[in-house]
């Protein structure tokens, strides 16, 4: 299809076909933004651009998977094994209330002798201490891996953990939902269809969730593209009276002394150009998805500002605790009023939200 005929079929609100988004990574960076920029302003008008203050507590980091991009796996035996203690969560979810925050990403790895029951008094035991508290937590990795080891059906997980305060379900593991790239990356976690599925019994049952994707390793372009199309199939079919995927949030793969980079040869380096790119791909491909969020804390502010340009329009939390990426040697903490500056210099409002991206304050 001729460049300028899609670009109209963009701009007057029209999905673009499989076939169609194929093609998106041959069109001009300037092109692809002005049409993301252009939905942005459809789907949020007003020049808003949200964040939130959250916590990332990682509940362990024992993992059996030992994926090759992730270097913050340990196996049990090892010195600086650890689960998050009750009095340590005590301690991190005071210092996000005070920051004004009630929002915690719970996530760890598919530790081989946790099971339900211990997620659900864990949960039990953190709204007990802090009602208010929202629980966004356990990735489907983790829900599959908790089924397979329960020999129950996921739909019975889930209603546990909500029964026991799960209120949101947060995309990771997803990287890349090709599973040529999975086999090779993350062989003993969820395959792409099963990260999928457990997103469709999370849909059916009116749970929020996110999706995201790291790119910037072996995949292809073509692979990321499938990547998004299986996401927005999945949005399409939620038939569950909620949300579904509430945002979409791509971030560049950091390689730093991991694995991958020894057992793959190769630039593991996405530039500002391509991140923006994607970005914009992702905000014309996902027309049933409402926020696209941009990654500063992998590509840098400045990027992150460029990409508000193209097609973004959240640029998700301050980071008062992340531990997963820095364990690849970057690091990354914003101030409250370090992202407002981010977002004001990007020419836009920012504006406090929660998960469910209802506005705070401005």
């Amino acid at each position: 299809m001729d460049s300028r005929i899609l670009l109209d079929k963009i701009i007057n609100n029209e999905s673009v076909t499989d076939s169609e988004a194929y093609t998106l990574y041959n069109m001009p960076l300037s092109t692809l933004m002005h049409a993301a920029d252009y939905i942005r302003k459809e789907k949020h008008p007003g020049g808003e651009v949200s964040y939130i203050i959250d916590r990332n507590i990682n509940i362990t980091n024992i993992c059996f998977s030992f994926c090759e991009f992730c270097n913050f796996c340990t196996s049990a035996d090892a010195s600086d094994a650890y689960i998050t203690t009750l009095e340590q969560y005590r301690l991190k979810i005071t210092e996000l209330f005070e920051a004004g925050g009630n929002q915690t990403l719970l996530q760890g790895g598919m530790h081989p002798k946790l099971g339900l029951e211990f997620y659900e008094e864990l949960f039990i035991n953190l709204k007990q201490m802090f009602p208010k508290l929202y629980l966004h937590a356990l990735s489907p990795s983790e829900i599959y891996f908790l089924a397979e080891k329960e020999k129950i059906p996921i739909r019975n997980v889930l209603e546990r953990l909500i029964s026991a305060g799960l209120d949101s379900l947060p995309g990771g593991g997803a990287e890349i939902l090709v599973d040529r790239v999975r086999k090779l990356l993350s062989p003993l976690k969820a395959n792409s269809e099963q990260w999928l599925g457990v997103m469709r019994e999370a849909h059916k049952m009116g749970l929020s969730t996110t999706a995201t994707m790291m790119f910037g390793h072996i995949e292809t372009r073509k692979e990321r593209i499938e990547h998004m199309l299986k996401i927005r199939a999945v949005q399409t079919e939620n038939i569950g009276g909620g949300s579904g995927f509430i945002s979409f949030i791509p971030w560049t793969f950091q390689s730093g002394n991991t694995r991958l980079i020894k057992n793959f040869p190769g630039e593991f380096k996405v530039y500002t150009h391509e991140y923006v790119k994607t970005i914009a791909i992702a905000r014309i491909i996902f027309h049933n998805i409402p926020n696209i969020q941009a990654s500063w804390l992998t590509t840098g502010t400045d990027a992150a500002k460029l990409a508000l340009h193209s097609g973004a329009n959240d640029l998700g939390s301050i980071m008062l605790e992340e531990n997963v990426v820095a364990s690849t040697g970057v690091y990354g903490r914003l101030s409250e009023q370090q992202m407002k500056n981010v977002i004001m210099e990007g020419g836009f409002i920012p504006v406090l939200r929660n998960q469910k991206f209802e506005s705070f304050y401005k």
